[in-house]
């Protein structure tokens, strides 16, 4: 659901459907269910007072049903409050699990579609949005267009004040129908669409959750062979055919989860999958020699694997595709032909052999004449059976080329396609020498049911035109379909327009990728303006410069790709017969490749914008980075000139105390042997007497080695002890923890008040103000027995707790086994700072200002983790029910 503000003309930057948690917004989520059991409710009554007050809106039962649904998402503007409108993607999603589910008599097909950073495939009703299309005409829904962080065109619908009053009028049979669709259990809980960046989901707030189907493409059974246009064969063998294996799929099975409408069927078909990859004359001999162009006997198995080690044996998936040389050319071109050899479901059988043309412009052509699908040999075959097979050809032949190109020829497409290059979008040309039903261009456009079969195929539809009394050609936004018995005799024709509509695409994608450059760049710029309040913004600038600056470079190189292939690809003379004129004329081939070069020239000035705004980042970022080092210097210097005089004034303490050491065990001796020999003393009893008067008095300098040995005593003693305490004061451990994360200064200040704080320090800095905060715990049982000493050291004005250092005297404690080690002493004051919720997680959040790249790269790891843990759940033994 989208919800927008009144009377808002900007265009917002959004993202595909989500689920509103109540956390989110509580009040419009209450508002919609009120609003909506009161319209139901008043909707009922006027049901239950007169069934002759129902009005007949012209409307077809699927149409009502529709309108009805889209209601229930969306809410006009009431009381200046704020607007709710339901994104495309997840209508389309909705009509699905409705055509499932019998509630719309739609068909499907699946295609191929951009959802936020992916590009996947869905099964999308194209009778559905015929429907919607309709209802738009007549008034009853509006649309809002705007654009998406990847500034792709983005369409959102709601039912206007007209649709409404005829919504009240929709018969109650089809709204109870809606409603057990649209809630949970009949409850008032409205069941939203989710996208988890792989996959939708249909949730509600009441906790239910279920998988959507709509990504699971159906398979059909079918045998092809390898089809090349005879304009880029040169020489070598022509290619073999498996029509003789067409009696394989008489019997086979299929996925599909509903009835086909067979409404346009074609004979003889030949498809052609076509894409523009960024290589030259180099990529092309590299690949020759992969293939094994060169060796005696040529051809093999292909993998994308990457060998990375040196041991005898290798192991391999045994799902491989096999190829064999048709003819080639080092550095021009090399044609071939590619059997895909995958494991399919249960009772499938598909013998999918492709013809692959590579050329050094970058063009690449994947072609497949098909000789049956399902119980149908070489002729009536439905699009709807031919949707489905297409989605095998784009993503096999996907593999094909992976398998050949080198890793920095990927890494240049992960660039353009945002690191989705794997489900890179192509352009389908079918070619058929018959149809049926035989009518004329404008009979087939007819906006309904013949037009919608064409969308299946090729995409919406842009024109169609009768190029001869027999032939006819339709194009659509995902390629062109040319049926008639003169249609091969134009290869040179088709092809030709094939080569510049893909780099148009191409050109396309990068376009919208510079833009997203450039919103990475100007947001690299915002952060840079924090440094002085956020701690880490260096390091982020950092990186961010060297990724953005890799890019550039990488545009730059793909454009060269591009010119230069503008350059080498030729426009064909314009035929002389009728037909081919009237083609030629059609295609508008002759203007097409000026057009792109004028569009890779204006794509250079933006990239070349795009660099000089980076360099003017980087002059920022080097400044940035001499005041840190400036800033760090002066502290220094300051750190370096007081250790200085500390270390002046310890020496001349340390001498003293030596020298005082020396003369206080003397005074301290003689001060003992004073109490021991004094007149008061033991010398003068009877039975001490005698001792002294003979040993001490009556021999000279007893007295004196006495007195020597009992300082010496007393010294040693007194170094000892000294040793000791020295000895633990050394068992020191010093923990430094460098956070630089945002707090809640309130909470801080709350946790301080709880600790006997024996020290603080505040520097101011600029718009900083450091504070330094001392403190020893209190209970030593909570520390093994002895009580550490924190330094917490935060920035006051911008919260920001920087530097926390632990002293821990482990040689205090009384017991060994109760002393904790360096990561207990950070977990532990973590874990206290955690439990008074101390860091402040929402501000934290920086994932709106990560690179484009870095968010594709996030989705991946969360869609390979989702996967490897279905993959070990899935291996987990079942408990007996």
């Amino acid at each position: 659901m989208l919800v927008c503000k009144p009377k808002e003309s900007k265009l917002f930057n959004i993202h595909i459907m989500t689920t509103i948690h109540p956390a989110d917004n509580p009040v419009d989520i209450n508002m919609d269910k009120a609003e909506n059991l009161h319209n139901l409710n008043a909707e009922d009554t006027l049901d239950e007072t007169s069934h002759a007050d129902e009005i007949d809106s012209g409307l077809t039962e699927n149409q009502s049903r529709l309108l009805y649904l889209v209601d229930l998402h969306t809410k006009k503007n009431e009381n200046e409050s704020q607007e709710k409108w339901i994104r495309k993607p997840a209508l389309s999603v909705l009509i699905y699990e409705g055509t499932v589910a019998d509630i719309f008599d739609y068909d499907y097909a699946p295609q191929s579609q951009l959802v936020e950073h992916r590009r996947v495939w869905l099964n999308v009703s194209q009778e559905g949005f015929s429907d919607l299309e309709y209802l738009r005409e007549e008034e009853l829904v509006c649309t809002l267009h705007l654009s998406s962080k990847l500034y792709v065109p983005v369409t959102c619908y709601q039912v206007t004040e007209k649709g409404k009053a005829v919504v009240r009028s929709i018969p109650r049979n089809h709204k109870e129908v809606i409603n057990g669709f649209a809630y949970v259990g009949g409850s008032s809980d409205l069941l939203n669409i989710f996208w988890d960046g792989d996959q939708y989901w249909i949730r509600s707030t009441t906790g239910y959750n279920r998988r959507s189907t709509v990504t699971d493409i159906e398979d059909v059974s079918y045998v092809s062979s390898a089809y090349i246009p005879s304009c880029l064969r040169y020489e070598g063998r022509p290619t073999y055919s498996n029509a003789h294996r067409c009696h394989e799929t008489g019997a086979s099975l299929h996925t599909a989860r509903d009835e086909f409408d067979e409404l346009i069927t074609l004979s003889s078909v030949s498809l052609v999958v076509a894409e523009y990859v960024p290589f030259g004359p180099n990529e092309i001999l590299q690949i020759s020699n992969r293939a094994g162009c060169s060796d005696r006997v040529q051809g093999g198995f292909i993998s994308t694997e990457i060998d990375t080690g040196n041991n005898l044996a290798l192991e391999m998936n045994p799902e491989l595709t096999s190829i064999e040389i048709l003819d080639f050319r080092p550095t021009n071109y090399i044609n071939l032909e590619a059997e895909i050899n995958l494991a399919e479901a249960p009772g499938i059988v598909q013998i999918e052999t492709f013809g692959v043309s590579l050329n050094s412009e970058g063009t690449c052509f994947y072609g497949m004449q098909v000789e049956s699908v399902m119980d149908r040999i070489k002729d009536n075959i439905s699009l709807d059976q031919l949707s489905r097979l297409l989605v095998d050809v784009q993503q096999d032949s996907t593999v094909i080329t992976d398998s050949f190109i080198s890793e920095h020829q990927k890494d240049l497409l992960n660039t353009v396609f945002l690191g989705d290059a794997p489900n890179r979008n192509k352009i389908n040309l079918l070619i058929a020498n018959a149809i049926s039903p035989n009518m004329t261009a404008e009979e087939f456009m007819d906006r309904g049911e013949y037009e919608n079969e064409f969308k299946q195929v090729i995409g919406d539809t842009k024109a169609a035109y009768d190029i001869s009394e027999q032939d006819i050609l339709v194009f659509g936004s995902n390629g062109l379909l040319i049926c008639g018995p003169h249609c091969r005799h134009h290869e040179t024709l088709l092809c030709a327009y094939l080569q510049f509509k893909i780099i148009d695409i191409f050109l396309q994608q990068i376009f919208s990728r510079i833009w997203v450059l450039g919103d990475d760049v100007a947001m690299t710029s915002k952060i840079s303006e924090t440094e002085k309040n956020d701690p880490s913004v260096l390091s982020q600038i950092r990186y961010r410069i060297s990724k953005l600056n890799r890019d550039v470079v990488q545009f730059q190189e793909i454009l060269d790709y591009v010119t230069e292939a503008l350059q080498e690809i030729g426009i064909p003379d314009e035929p002389t017969e009728q037909t081919g004129r009237a083609l030629y004329a059609r295609l508008e081939i002759s203007g097409m490749k000026a057009e792109l070069s004028r569009r890779a020239v204006d794509i250079r000035k933006n990239v070349v914008t795009s660099e000089r705004y980076l360099g003017e980042l980087r002059e920022r970022a080097h400044a940035t980075e001499e005041n840190f080092i400036g800033r760090l210097a002066r502290q220094l210097d300051h750190n370096t000139s007081r250790l200085c005089q500390l270390q002046e004034s310890s020496v001349r303490s340390s001498h003293s105390l030596q020298i005082m050491q020396f003369f206080f065990s003397g005074i301290l001796a003689f001060q003992i042997l004073d109490r021991v020999t004094g007149d008061w003393s033991v010398v003068d009893t009877l039975w001490m007497m005698d001792f002294v008067n003979t040993m001490v008095k009556g021999n000279p300098m007893v007295w004196f080695l006495i007195s020597i040995l009992m300082w010496v005593a007393v010294a040693v003693s007194a170094t000892k002890v000294y040793a000791l305490l020295n000895w633990k004061s050394q068992g020191l451990t010093f923990v430094k923890l460098t956070l630089g994360r945002r707090i809640f200064l309130d909470k801080l200040k709350l946790l301080l008040t709880r600790k006997t704080v024996s020290k603080e320090e505040k520097q101011f800095d600029g718009g900083r103000t450091i504070v330094k905060i001392t403190y020893v715990e209190f209970d030593p049982r909570e520390w093994g027995g002895i009580r550490p000493t924190i330094t917490m050291e935060y920035d006051e004005v911008n919260c920001f707790l920087l530097v926390v250092t632990i002293v821990y005297n482990k040689r205090f404690a009384r017991k060994s086994e109760q002393i904790m080690s360096a990561g207990q002493l950070k977990e532990k004051v973590l874990t206290e700072f955690e439990n008074f919720d101390l860091f402040d997680m929402k501000s934290e959040d920086y994932s709106f200002r990560d690179l484009a790249c870095d968010k594709r790269a996030y989705i991946e790891k969360m869609i390979k983790h989702r996967k490897e843990s279905e993959s070990v759940n899935a291996k987990l033994p079942r408990p007996d029910l």
